[in-house]
């Protein structure tokens, strides 16, 4: 049977998530159709119709879609739920908000976070932190799927799948938006960057995350990360933090400044290409799954860097 990805996007345009989420469907089965739901999203439906491998793009519109709540997204995919063999949706903030929501309503289980598509019915995911890995085999009628998207590479563009136009249920009315308030920064957005500077708390202080980091994402035209500890001692805001109670990355570069590495932080990092730990503990853990260690105080180690950087670009 087809499958139906939910698009993941800010009514203006589609999240990196969504072509990444796309390889996974297209592994369930070549039959794809991409559900973009939202108000006055109509660019978002072009934009999804033009991902290779869609076969349909469904657009739903209405004020009450605007904001993805639960209840609204669910009440809107039950009713397409029994044309479809599964529905994907990227494991993000949003998609971890509606889709559990969707399984409980058609009573089956929830595959969350998936890592690699081995079959039609049977799935890999992490578990325990990521310290090990699941195969699950579903024998449910529709499987309900998150997607770790930084496990799949992005499907390309270059389709031109037909966009249809879908009746909207009335508002469930259960839930309303209340409002939200946006981290505005120049920086890459951290789940997507190709660069992530992260600090932990060896840094002391909001104040020396501010001295020694930035500087060096900007340089690195980086996205800025942070541990749960650095998050917890009032550091950085938490829309920093990776990990897994965090954001879930894996850049072409991540560099680790004063993390030791616990098993929460590895779970949201691990999967960067390259790996660079900076810490003065030789026997931390961030360097068991490092590429390049350097031992020592980054007090020091950060400020020598920095120059050294600016020599280069000099």
């Amino acid at each position: 049977m087809a499958v139906l990805l939910v698009a993941e996007h800010d009514n203006v345009s589609l999240n990196a998530a969504t072509p990444k989420a796309m390889s996974a469907a297209l592994a369930i089965d070549p039959d794809v159709h991409i559900l973009v739901a939202g108000n006055g999203c109509a660019s978002v439906g072009d934009e999804a119709a033009a991902i290779t491998g869609a076969a349909k793009v469904l657009l739903a519109e209405a004020p009450h879609l605007e904001h993805h709540l639960a209840e609204e997204m669910a009440a809107l995919a039950v009713p397409l739920a029994a044309q479809y063999g599964a529905i994907l949706a990227p494991a993000t903030t949003t998609g971890k908000n509606y889709m559990p929501r969707l399984a409980a309503l058609l009573d089956v289980a929830q595959i969350s976070e998936i890592t690699a598509v081995k079959s039609a019915d049977t799935f890999e995911r992490p578990i325990y932190a990521g310290n090990a890995m699941q195969t699950v085999q579903s024998s449910d009628a529709i499987k309900i799927i998150t997607v770790r998207t930084t496990a799949f590479q992005a499907a390309e563009t270059g389709g031109n799948a037909p966009i249809e136009k879908i009746n909207v249920p009335a508002p469930a009315g259960l839930s309303q938006f209340g409002g939200d308030e946006l981290t505005s920064s120049d920086r890459p957005e951290l789940a997507s960057a190709k660069v992530v500077v992260s600090g932990g708390r060896a840094l002391g202080s909001k104040e020396n995350f501010a001295k020694f980091i930035e500087p060096l994402a900007g340089r690195l035209n980086a996205a800025v990360g942070a541990s749960r500890a650095a998050v917890d001692a009032g550091y950085v805001s938490n829309d920093y933090q990776v990990g897994q109670t965090g954001k879930v990355v894996a850049p072409e570069l991540y560099i680790a400044i004063g993390i030791s590495g616990a098993i929460q932080h590895l779970a949201g990092m691990k999967d960067s290409k390259v790996i660079v730990a900076i810490n003065k503990d030789e026997e931390a853990p961030i360097f068991q799954i490092a590429n390049y260690g350097l031992v020592g105080d980054l007090f020091k180690i950060l400020p020598e860097l920095q120059s050294e950087l600016e020599k280069a670009d000099g």
